[in-house]
């Protein structure tokens, strides 16, 4: 298990637990009572500062290496009735794009999401979550198959951005982000977007546009990264605190703001930490709004998701 900066007081009190178990079980001393003591105080800790996290906080919990990716999901909610689907039928297979058919219960779903790696080696074939315009193109290919054969939609949203290569940029980055916004505004089945990660710039907006927006806790938002957004304005990285707090990325403020429908809550210390309850609490999510959904005709839907979008950013 690897732990944050902030979550060091947690592993003092993980490591002092699992060394007072083994003394007890070592010896004929009885630590029940101090364990007791030791893990009522580890629960308060826990509780202490993942109610008062910042900003950045969540950011770092939202790239938090044990986290579940996209296909983590995926598998956890379809079990083995997933099939990927590859291409885009152009150029190539991009391997930070994925998608597929699955079931939810008796329900099938288009899936797409970015996907990351878990280690250099995969890092490196999932270009970090990067998409390149190409995904981009096979996400489209594959909501307009969604589209025909009037299955709902669900994009996973967990990527730092759109590749930003000159490549990508030769082979039409903006266009295909652009072209994904126009198309996924006037599908006209329900579209569920779900933020388990990093949602970045257009690299999230590209699959982002959805009837239902739905944010895990822990989550981040916004059209650049923290990180960068100090480097513009500070010229500098030291003040990527100042500019998450700043840019009100966290899941609160998009729902605040009504740029995000609902949040998703998380366990306590971030879903990596229980995976099985973060999986389960994606899927009530994701039925939930589909349930609100069904009922609508592709009219209805596109007219909602329009108006939606239309309402966005007005101020009195």
């Amino acid at each position: 298990m690897e732990y944050l900066e902030f979550e060091l007081p947690i592993k003092e009190l993980e490591d002092q637990l699992s060394k007072c178990r083994v003394i007890g079980e070592e010896s004929d001393v009885d630590v029940t009572q101090t364990c007791e003591q030791i893990e009522k105080k580890l629960i308060a800790t826990k509780k202490d500062i993942y109610k008062n996290l910042t900003a950045w906080q969540r950011v770092q919990l939202s790239r938090h290496p044990n986290r579940p990716y996209t296909l983590d999901h995926i598998r956890a909610l379809c079990g083995d009735s997933f099939l990927e689907l590859h291409g885009d039928r152009n150029v190539k297979d991009d391997k930070a794009m994925i998608g597929g058919l699955g079931k939810i219960g008796d329900q099938s779903y288009m899936f797409i999401g970015q996907q990351k790696g878990y280690n250099t080696k995969t890092r490196q074939y999932r270009n970090f979550g990067m998409s390149n315009p190409e995904g981009y193109r096979k996400a489209l290919r594959l909501m307009k198959s969604a589209e025909k054969f009037k299955l709902p939609v669900v994009t996973l949203i967990d990527t730092p951005g759109a590749y930003p290569g000159l490549e990508a940029e030769e082979r039409g980055q903006g266009e295909a982000i652009a072209r994904n916004i126009l198309e996924m505004t006037r599908l006209k089945v329900p579209i569920i977007c779900v933020i388990i990660g990093e949602g970045a710039s257009g690299g999230a907006l590209g699959i982002g546009v959805g009837d239902r927006v739905l944010m895990m806790e822990n989550t981040w938002y916004s059209v650049i990264s923290p990180e960068s957004c100090s480097s513009i304005l500070w010229r500098s990285w030291e003040y990527k605190e100042q500019a998450a707090e700043a840019l009100k990325l966290t899941a609160p403020d998009m729902k605040k703001m009504k740029l995000v429908d609902d949040i998703i809550k998380e366990p306590l210390g971030g879903a990596h930490t229980n995976r099985e309850e973060a999986f389960l609490a994606v899927r009530k999510a994701i039925e939930k709004s589909f349930d609100e959904l069904k009922n609508l005709s592709p009219k209805e839907l596109v007219q909602k998701r329009m108006d939606k979008y239309a309402d966005m950013g007005v101020y009195k």
